[in-house]
């Protein structure tokens, strides 16, 4: 007798186990819904996409919701209820989706012309009559008596019309995500959008599948059924987290960096440990079920417990866990900041985000490319594009971008035309006599192209808030600039310390406190006019005591002790050898061929095989390095003139007179 029942429960375990798994599954993305749709309240509700995005959000989580209630209640009538409650939202479903797509393809610079607009009308309309005729019974039917495998609503002669015009409404909405990915020119959005449409595919289709409940295929593999469903919920989950991951883009204004973040934070915190409680639950409880007691004494100790480890794991993990996975090269700078760092606008956020504003105005225009020239100090510090980076060939040199911009010291705040590109200043309205320009944005633009009033004003928007940001950001590095200085101080403190716990003396070593910030902007100032200039005979770098007594080498003269002095500098960073173009000379060939021979930005970039940009990035490397070299010859040479006495310094009877 026991064996017997042994092995009728030996058989009925894999269709149980699959049942309780797509109950938790189902209830898991029921959950996700609701907790991604908490998350997207933070979103700009007047963004069309948040909008649309948060109606689907509200319509899954009903689905799926439904869904569960109705599997493990054992009332008919609620049963009833509540699958015709997740009839009703998936009949709305494909008028959300349509409303969804045409958002996205308006914001690739395809507004809707009048057509899209009265269809996502009349969707739904039309999915508004589908829902009101469910109570009705004429969408869909009564209650089946028969629940193999699972409880479902009788199809009427008019669900098959139904099932037709989901599948058609979904079919036009993917139509309209794929225009929208193909619009995109650049490879970031398109990959956005791609796994968007990738994303907004899976509940759509997996939502299919209830359309089929009850079919004679499903009553004959129950197992097949479970399966297919835990698949769908598995898919459907993932989907959701994808989606709320682009669209978070268009409805919040965060870096990409704090939207990976927050994001990361409330999927853990929220659905992950939501899932878990309610599966250690539920095989609790159907543990006590076969011992004739579903409300044994382990179920609240199960979910208490599951919180409390959940909870301890994700407090102790998670902080790292995001540093390794979304700051990246961002950390150092992260660090420094730490209690500031959701409110800063790092270099690489600002450059991400300047390259979605290229990006953006490629898609609203439908140009080859874009491109921003960020301005400090009077000239061209880098550039940041998007689209064709073969436009960037054709552009002129640097100081004739900022002169097509500014008349006698001014600078107009309007479109300027330059040879083959359109030029919109960067200008920041400090007070009402100064403006500041903080870079210069252009795209390549045709005798025959002509732009509509939207499409200019759409532009002019996106440059406001690239001004925006490098003005931000311009603020923020003086921030960031005294932070630098404080922190060398801090260090040699702790130094001073370390050094001076098991000698006394140590604590009159010599050494410098920090390195002036400004120090590697004097390096820059005198290369650029290293063969003469202004910037090279006023450079503080000319009161430096090592420039003094070289200079006794060259007749008394600052300017070629110091022209000497960078030379040397630069030729230490020079590996030995013939001179190559491979990657342990890049600094060296930067610093000789921009500075030292005085070719063009653009000669340099195609000489490295590199681009503009990176050769920007790798030139601030270089004069770092030179720099450092000049600093510490300048420590050097003061110590040895020097050479400080400590008995000499300290009176003998350890008083210290007043200065």
């Amino acid at each position: 007798m026991n064996f017997s029942l042994f092995t009728a429960a030996a058989m009925i375990s894999l269709t149980s186990v699959l049942k309780i798994i797509a109950q938790i599954l189902n209830a898991g993305v029921a959950i996700t819904a609701i907790a991604l749709a908490m998350y997207a309240l933070s979103f700009d509700f007047r963004d069309h996409i948040a909008r649309t995005f948060m109606i689907i959000l509200a319509l899954v989580a009903i689905v799926f919701t439904s869904d569960t209630i109705a599997n493990i209640s054992n009332s008919s009538a609620i049963i009833q209820a509540w699958l015709q409650l997740r009839w009703a939202a998936m009949a709305l479903m494909p008028a959300a989706y349509f409303y969804f797509s045409d958002a996205l393809l308006t914001i690739t610079g395809r507004p809707s012309r009048g057509r899209r607009t009265l269809l996502a009308r009349v969707f739904m309309l039309i999915s508004l009559v589908w829902a009101v005729l469910i109570p009705l019974r004429i969408t869909v039917g009564a209650l089946a008596a028969d629940a193999n495998p699972v409880a479902y609503l009788l199809r009427s002669p008019v669900s098959v019309v139904f099932g037709a015009y989901y599948l058609g409404v979904l079919v036009l909405s993917f139509y309209n995500l794929a225009r929208a990915v193909l619009r995109s020119n650049t490879t970031t959005t398109r990959r956005r959008l791609f796994y968007l449409f990738i994303g907004a595919s899976a509940p759509a289709i997996t939502c299919v599948l209830f359309l089929f409940h009850g079919s004679a295929l499903f009553s004959r593999n129950p197992d097949f059924f479970w399966l297919l469903t835990n698949l769908g919920a598995i898919v459907t989950g993932i989907a959701l987290v994808v989606i709320a991951y682009v669209v978070s883009f268009f409805g919040l204004s965060w870096t990409d960096r704090a939207i990976k973040s927050r994001l990361f934070r409330w999927l853990m915190r929220g659905p992950f440990v939501a899932m878990m409680v309610l599966g250690a639950t539920t095989v609790v409880r159907r543990y006590g079920l076969t011992l004739g007691d579903p409300y044994i004494p382990y179920v609240p100790v199960a979910m208490v417990g599951t919180v409390l480890i959940l909870e301890y794991f994700i407090t102790l993990l998670a902080p790292g866990l995001e540093k390794t996975l979304f700051f990246g090269s961002d950390r150092e700078d992260l660090s420094l900041i730490r209690t500031l760092e959701e409110r800063m606008l790092t270099e690489k956020d600002l450059d991400q985000f300047l390259e979605i504003i290229a990006a953006s105005i490629c898609d609203q225009l439908q140009v080859r490319g874009a491109f921003i020239a960020v301005v400090e100090n009077g000239s061209v510090n880098y550039f940041i594009h998007a689209g064709d980076r073969h436009i960037m060939d054709k552009l002129p040199e640097t100081g004739e971008l900022i002169r097509a911009v500014q008349t006698d010291q001014q600078v107009s705040r309007e479109m300027v035309r330059l040879g083959s590109f359109q030029l919109i200043p960067l200008v920041y309205q400090q007070d009402i006599e100064q403006t500041r320009l903080f870079g210069v944005c252009g795209f390549p633009v045709g005798a025959a192209d002509a732009f509509v009033p939207e499409q200019i004003s759409a532009v002019r928007l996106l440059a406001d808030r690239a001004t925006l940001a490098l003005k931000d950001r311009a603020l923020q590095m003086q921030v960031l600039t005294s932070l630098s200085l404080l922190q060398p101080e801090v260090d040699y403190i702790q130094e001073l310390i370390a050094s001076s716990s098991y000698n006394q003396k140590g604590i009159y070593r010599n050494g410098s406190a920090q390195v002036p910030g400004e120090f590697t902007d004097w390096v820059k100032d005198a290369l650029t006019h290293y063969w003469g200039g202004p910037k090279l005979t006023n450079n503080p770098l000319l009161n430096l005591r090592l420039v003094e007594i070289t200079s006794e080498n060259y007749d008394g003269s600052k300017t070629n002790a110091l022209r000497a002095l960078l030379k040397q500098a630069i030729d230490q960073s020079k590996p030995e050898g013939d001179r190559k173009y491979t990657s342990d000379w890049i600094l060296y060939n930067i610093l000789d061929l921009k500075f030292i021979q005085g070719e063009k930005v653009r000669e340099v970039a195609r000489k490295l095989a590199m681009s503009e940009a990176d050769l920007y990035r790798k030139q601030r490397v270089a004069l770092e390095n030179v720099a450092r070299i000049l600093m510490r010859q300048e420590a050097e040479r003061i110590a040895s003139e020097k050479q400080p006495k400590v008995e000499a310094d300290v009176p003998l009877n350890g008083s210290a007179e007043p200065l």
